[in-house]
């Protein structure tokens, strides 16, 4: 069922005092101002200057002017995101903007352990559309968590039950401006496109999307914790680095889990469909001591080293 601001509020419970990552949008603007009420005093910003626009520098003039006026405690950060070959614009500059966010926090607020941010409804159900357009596994359906520990912080989505307008009605009932980015109408953008002409269309023929979305998603959230806890298992059995044979002793389906669990977690690297089952057909045509293994997956290479794989970073 969709919420409201308030009651998505009533059944947040962060650590006092606490940041909101503030962008000057609609969003972060009604989370930020309604947040201030609630814990008067309690409430830091952090707003991350990208400087990717021009309008950027009246977003920061407007962050500016809320913090003085709400009397909270404001830090701005500058990032200048490049990225690198086949990473996209997005990813780095969010990635920089998680980094900028930790590093503010930690430095101007020891005592702060927990951020707030803004994405709601709306942009579960994107996120849900952008996995299922990309053929994603149960990570990526599951979507964008609630809550989740990065960085030495504790971070926090309250507003996902809450629909977008929502958020932009509250603030019109309580006469609080906001900033538009120019950048939210520009249909280049695959989420612009989704939210520019499926959501209105999935509203007319769906009208409770948002809420089974996010049910589907939850579910999804559900059992990849299971799997990630067979992943486990089976990786504390094959050993680290994994044995072939006894990797060869589980099902192809529990190869795919603890491979894929292995390099993410020791090696920090995500291997695509194709390269994990090309990887697959190796390990189980390694029957003989002379059989050599050196196969491109995530960022580096898989080989075999006696008995056993190795990772060798890029």
């Amino acid at each position: 069922m969709a919420q409201t601001l308030e009651q998505a509020l009533a059944d947040f419970s962060p650590g006092l005092p606490f940041a909101v990552a503030f962008s000057g949008g609609a969003d972060s603007t009604a989370l930020l101002v309604a947040c201030a009420r609630r814990w008067p005093g309690q409430v830091r910003a952090v707003h991350i200057h990208h400087g990717l626009q021009a309008a950027a520098d009246g977003f920061e003039a407007y962050c500016r002017a809320v913090c003085a006026q709400w009397g909270i405690p404001l830090a701005l950060r500058r990032v200048q995101a490049g990225h690198a070959p086949g990473q996209s614009p997005e990813d780095a500059a969010r990635k920089a903007r998680y980094q900028a966010l930790a590093e503010a926090v930690k430095n101007e607020w020891p005592e702060v352990r927990d951020v707030a941010l803004a994405q709601h409804a709306d942009d579960q159900v994107e996120t849900l559309l952008i996995a299922l357009s990309r053929g994603a596994g149960l990570p990526g359906l599951a979507s964008m968590p609630a809550h989740w520990q990065r960085l030495g912080l504790n971070w926090h989505r309250p507003c996902l039950a809450v629909p977008g307008t929502a958020l932009r009605q509250w603030l019109q009932s309580q006469g609080q401006s906001w900033v538009e980015d120019p950048s939210n109408t520009l249909e280049t953008f695959t989420r612009n496109r989704i939210r520019a002409r499926v959501l209105p269309a999935l509203a007319e023929a769906l009208p409770a999307f948002r809420e089974t979305f996010a049910r589907s998603a939850e579910h999804a959230a559900q059992a990849q914790e299971v799997l990630n806890e067979v992943a486990a298992q089976d990786l504390a059995h094959v050993g680290v680095p994994p044995r072939i044979q006894a990797l060869q002793q589980l099902s192809r389906a529990r190869q795919v889990l603890v491979l894929r669990h292995w390099l993410r977690l020791h090696h920090a690297t995500t291997p695509s469909t194709a390269q994990l089952h090309e990887l697959l057909d190796q390990v189980a045509a390694c029957t003989t001591r002379g059989h050599q293994l050196q196969l491109k997956v995530g960022r580096g290479f898989v080989t075999r080293d006696g008995g056993c794989l190795s990772y060798l970073a890029s």
